[in-house]
């Protein structure tokens, strides 16, 4: 028992954080690559498809309640030497995302056509976003097991794996966009209809390779008496510290919505700008996510050990790496915007819209840091409520608002919506930096060791 706990608590932030570099980086590319390539297909294709991933993400939320729960609770519980505890985890939240995806996808198939609508998204654009909702719908019961399975692994330091299976799940993507969107081989050209069901097969393979992985590296069975079994308790603390966590996620996903409809008013050469830039934006924080869950991960652990210290110099030095690596990223994107943004599109009206809000990017992505890296570590210590509150307060009293009145009020467009955005994550990464120093986790700390 105490080799195995050392083992969990001593692996480094860099061992498990570079597959973690990698897997979001491919994932992200994934989601680039399919909508730099719908550009070129169609900017109407690329803006419907836009909002419907939107739309989709909001219902993803569902799944990540439990996930989050399990990366929180499995990792203390190793940190702890409670390995037994950690392993009925598992079982339980693999149990409970296989109902929360077939529940999803049923809503989804049913119901995706009437949510799409509450976007204002008319002809085309509506038309493309309705197929991607509807196809992908059914892809959501395979990412909401995925999820589950990949929270077990990368709890018990499993990162590498995780990013093997993102690997051949992207590449199946990418194959699949490109023979639905150039007609390779003489295959007939069926847009966006044929990258929603290469997202299906992917997703499918992930599930099955990821089932395969948990039985390999955990010597963890998963069965189908798992789905009718899952603990009461363990449900309870799943839902305790995913329910808070998803909250924040909840809101935020919301009133990116309510913004969106911002931009929809705005016009359709400003939606493919916001499209486009939401996709090269990504760069910026991905090396951010990638730290902020490996240390997520080791605040965890060193909370259920009792390693109060190591937690809190932790998350300072994640934070300084992690601030520094968005601004320098940010400040080079903003340099060559003007390139990168016509491998997007060749409109100038577009390309108009765009250049400024890469230059405000350089403003938003620090304190973008800041918000992860911090809020992630509170979670891993237990304050899970703290974020959500925050969070609800700043997006809808910051972001939405300063976007109404910056983006549409004063005119000022999509800059306006970006700079209300920064002023958003500034304020919730501050409070976050004075939160984390006052060390929630005297008070919040779910496990305890095991002597």
């Amino acid at each position: 028992m105490k080799e195995n706990n050392n083992k969990f608590q001593e692996q480094s932030l860099f061992s498990i954080s570079w597959p973690l570099f990698i897997e979001l980086a491919l994932h992200m590319g994934m989601g680039i690559i399919a909508t730099l390539m719908l550009s070129h297909y169609s900017d109407n294709a690329a803006a419907g498809v836009g909002v419907a991933n939107q739309l989709l993400n909001i219902f993803i939320l569902v799944f990540t309640v439990t996930s989050i729960g399990a990366t929180v609770l499995i990792s203390q519980n190793l940190g702890a030497g409670r390995l037994k505890n950690a392993r009925q985890l598992s079982r339980s939240v693999f149990g409970l995302n296989f109902w929360f995806g077939i529940t999803i996808a049923i809503i989804i198939f049913f119901f995706g056509g009437h949510l799409l609508s509450l976007f204002d998204i008319h002809g085309k654009v509506y038309s493309y976003g309705l197929t991607f909702v509807r196809i992908c719908g059914i892809s959501l019961f395979f990412e909401s097991i995925s999820l589950a399975l990949s929270a077990v692994l990368r709890s018990h330091g499993y990162t590498k794996e995780s990013m093997v299976v993102t690997v051949v799940m992207d590449l199946i993507s990418i194959a699949g966009n490109i023979i639905a969107l150039s007609g390779l081989f003489g295959i007939p050209v069926t847009g966006v209809t044929g990258v929603s069901w290469a997202m299906v097969a992917a997703r499918a393979y992930a599930v099955a390779a990821l089932i395969y992985l948990v039985y390999n590296r955990l010597s963890l069975k998963l069965e189908i008496s798992d789905i009718f079994k899952t603990k009461k308790e363990d449900i309870k603390e799943l839902l305790s510290i995913g329910i808070p966590s998803a909250g924040e996620n909840l809101s935020y996903q919301l009133s990116q919505l309510v913004i969106t409809s911002f931009v929809v008013s705005m016009g359709t050469a400003s939606l493919a700008a916001r499209v486009y830039i939401l996709n090269i934006n990504m760069v910026c924080f991905l090396f951010t996510l990638a730290i902020a869950q490996g240390t997520q991960l080791l605040v965890a652990r060193y909370i259920g050990g009792k390693q109060f210290d190591k937690a809190l110099r932790r998350g300072i030095r994640t934070l300084k790496v992690a601030m520094a690596a968005s601004t320098v990223t940010s400040l080079i994107i903003a340099l060559i915007g003007s390139p990168i943004l016509k491998t997007f599109t060749q409109d100038p009206s577009i390309i108009a819209i765009g250049l400024p809000v890469l230059w405000a990017i350089a403003f938003v992505e620090p304190g973008r840091a800041m918000n992860i890296v911090l809020m992630n570590s509170l979670k891993s210590a237990g304050d899970v409520r703290f974020p959500v509150i925050i969070g609800i307060i700043s997006m809808w009293g910051i972001a939405v608002s300063l976007s109404y009145i910056l983006g549409v009020h004063y005119g000022l467009g999509l800059l306006g919506i970006w700079l209300a955005q920064g002023a958003d994550e500034w304020l919730r990464g501050c409070f976050a930096l004075r939160r984390w120093l006052l060390k929630p986790w005297e008070r919040f700390r779910k496990v305890h060791v095991t002597v």
